[in-house]
């Protein structure tokens, strides 16, 4: 198919290219294109070697993929029990003394919990668990800050057969609610608060809240964190270090059908109420395990990992929680944020530690050039290995910043594309055989499949489109929980035979693919289709921008006008010729069509505590209209201040 037929204009290029060096590949897990080869040969047969292989079965699965578009089932018939996958078998293997998890607390206290340390703490709390009556099938709530607590509740729950859904500690009492009703949550486990920035952070009272609004809820245990005062009403609320005193830490894991419901998983709805997402057991568990040892090149005996995301994510679930445990991995947890008690707080948990991978969001990243390079520069980060980015498309210019100035120009980057509703990685380069280019996630997994097709449906070989995904995966969600129809809709009516969640990709000369953001922010100007990613790395590209976000508006004469919300590096100064030369420097690097309208300077953009720019706040502001829901943010002044230099900008083109 021509570049004529794409759907989303092509403007941005990226010639640079990076070649893994000998030493990595000689000692990569995966070091040619053998995976690639039998998925391709035979893409059930590579799945079924993939969960035989990562995973230990109480009962073999004889099926191994049952596809009734849009429903699929894998591993039929196989018995397993996740929490036995994670903790029991490395301890039966003599690995229990192996450090499980590194935990740090933003106010500094230290914490190592071994493999078999982490069996018992999870075994007590699962009958803590059924002590309060919940059961195989039952749904758990779970809205806590980023302690060890979290991992053993979820484990727990695993452990007994009883679904969880964990819910951002940043998300609102509201929000809360909404979930737990959905869920129909017969317990919620939380804790008196966290802490965020040398504050505390109020959990339990929004819980209170929250359980006036629902019915189904028995019981709430509580983790004293932060020693706040709360609320705690009698014969419904325990606390867990009173309930887990006395009680036995050895539990039988229970085995469980390879489709039974792990978890359910939120995303935020826009226009209706928020997603619940279903995962299962068998399918899902061996697809992080998967991906987490082929993308991060996971040695287990050496490693240190690290993925510096909330749990409260599907990152988290995926890749601090599930796929290093099963993997045997040790990990770091750490509560708190990068800038406290400087920005330099990442960089000191590296050297300390020795983290070998460390896998991150672009948003942090750009953070981090903004604070400027003499952070990282005062620790020793040799112990890196390789680096990670999730989360949203990476500019190709903050790839090059984390691999000069955090690799030391010597650790592969894995840009990895995934959703909630994927359950794992789907697209990442395997960093011992890819080739890298700055800014593109690559290729598809092996045992993945995804093409970038027009507005008909038809494949584009090269530009611009609609990412879809073409056969089934193990770790696809398995529904919206209580909703059938709106999963079919939602996904699969887009395109025919096709799963599409809302993504944009180019594909280029050489078949890489690059991520476009959600097409929901492709701006029409013109009549071309140009979209926010490609307008924000050319900004990034220069010299003196840190982090950049843009949005369409309205114009009268073009359809929609690029409305450029810019942050400078350390050291840099706001003007009216800043901006000039800003646009100037777009129109150079992608085409005049693309040029801004309007750059507004501002010392933060709007982001949620997990560290994604809320765009949306932004077309808010650009478009005049009255600000859409700001509880997520983890500063919501910043969107005033946004506004007030919106409304006394001046630039036009």
């Amino acid at each position: 198919m021509s570049d004529n037929n794409a759907t989303i204009e092509d403007y941005f290029s990226e010639d640079r290219v990076f070649t893994p060096t000998d030493n990595f590949s000689k000692q990569a897990l995966a070091n040619d294109l053998s995976l690639y080869e039998s998925a391709e040969a035979d893409f059930e047969k590579f799945w079924e070697s993939q969960a035989k292989e990562l995973l230990d079965w109480y009962e073999p699965f004889g099926q191994v993929c049952e596809w009734q578009l849009p429903f699929s089932k894998w591993f039929i018939g196989g018995k397993l029990n996740v929490s036995f996958n994670c903790l029991d078998r490395h301890v039966l293997a003599g690995r229990g003394g192996k450090v499980a998890y590194y935990w740090e607390g933003e106010p500094g206290e230290k914490i190592s919990v071994t493999y078999s340390e982490l069996l018992d703490q999870v075994s007590q709390f699962a009958n803590c668990l059924k002590n309060l009556g919940v059961k195989k099938g039952d749904r758990v709530a779970i809205y806590m800050p980023m302690i060890l607590e979290l991992p053993i509740a979820m484990l727990a729950c695993t452990r007994i057969g009883a679904a969880h859904s964990v819910v951002f500690g940043g998300f609102s009492s509201d929000a809360l609610a909404g979930r737990i009703n959905d869920a129909q949550a017969k317990l919620v486990i939380t804790a008196d608060g966290g802490y965020r920035r040398g504050a505390t952070v109020q959990l339990k009272s929004n819980v209170d809240l929250a359980l006036e609004e629902c019915s189904t809820v028995d019981h709430v245990v509580v983790v004293r964190r932060t020693n706040t005062q709360v609320n705690m009403v009698a014969g419904r609320d325990v606390w867990w270090d009173e309930l887990i005193t006395g009680v036995s830490t050895k539990c039988e894991p229970v085995a469980m059908d390879s489709e039974d419901l792990l978890f359910l998983l939120y995303t935020s709805g826009t226009t209706a109420k928020p997603k619940g997402i279903m995962h299962t057991t068998g399918g899902y568990l061996t697809q992080v395990a998967y991906t987490h040892k082929y993308v991060f090149d996971l040695k287990p005996e050496s490693d240190i990992y690290w993925c510096a995301a909330d749990i409260g994510w599907v990152t988290g679930h995926s890749y601090i929680l599930y796929g290093p445990l099963t993997n045997g991995a040790t990990s770091i947890i750490y509560e708190g944020t990068p800038d406290f008690p400087d920005k330099d707080r990442w960089w000191d948990i590296i050297e300390r530690y020795k983290v070998t991978i460390l896998y991150t969001a672009p948003t942090a990243i750009r953070t981090f050039m903004k604070w400027g390079e003499e952070y990282p520069s005062k620790h020793d980060l040799s112990s890196l290995r390789l680096l990670g980015s999730v989360g949203e498309p990476i500019n190709p210019e903050a790839w090059i910043w984390y691999y000069t100035h955090i690799g030391q120009s010597n650790c592969p980057v894995v840009d990895t594309w995934w959703q909630t509703e994927t359950g794992g990685i789907m697209i990442s380069p395997l960093p011992g055989v890819t080739k890298l280019k700055p800014g593109s996630a690559t290729f598809a997994l092996p045992g993945i499949f995804v093409e970038v097709v027009d507005d008909n449906g038809n494949k584009v070989e090269k530009g611009g489109g609609y990412l879809t995904i073409v056969r089934p995966w193990p770790g696809m969600l398995r529904g919206i929980y209580g909703d059938p129809e709106r999963y079919r809709e939602t996904y699969w009516s887009r395109f025919e035979g096709r799963y599409f969640a809302g993504d944009g990709a180019k594909v280029d000369d050489d078949g890489y693919l690059w991520l476009l953001g959600r097409v929901d922010d492709v701006m029409n100007v013109s009549g071309h289709r140009i979209s926010t990613t490609e307008v924000e790395s050319a900004l990034v590209d220069h010299p003196s921008v840190a982090e950049a976000a843009v949005v369409g508006a309205n114009d009268p004469t073009t359809g929609q006008a690029i409305i450029g919300f810019v942050t400078l590096k350390s050291g840099e100064t706001q003007s009216s010729e800043k901006g000039e030369e800003l646009r100037a420097h777009v129109a150079r690097v992608i085409g005049a069509i693309a040029r801004p309208k309007t750059i507004i300077f501002t010392d933060e953009l709007p982001k949620t505590r997990s560290g994604k720019i809320m765009r949306r706040l932004l077309a808010d502001v650009a478009n005049g209209r009255s600000l859409g829901d700001t509880t997520t943010l983890a500063d919501p002044s910043v969107v005033e201040e946004i506004r007030s230099k919106a409304s006394d900008s001046t630039a036009e083109d």
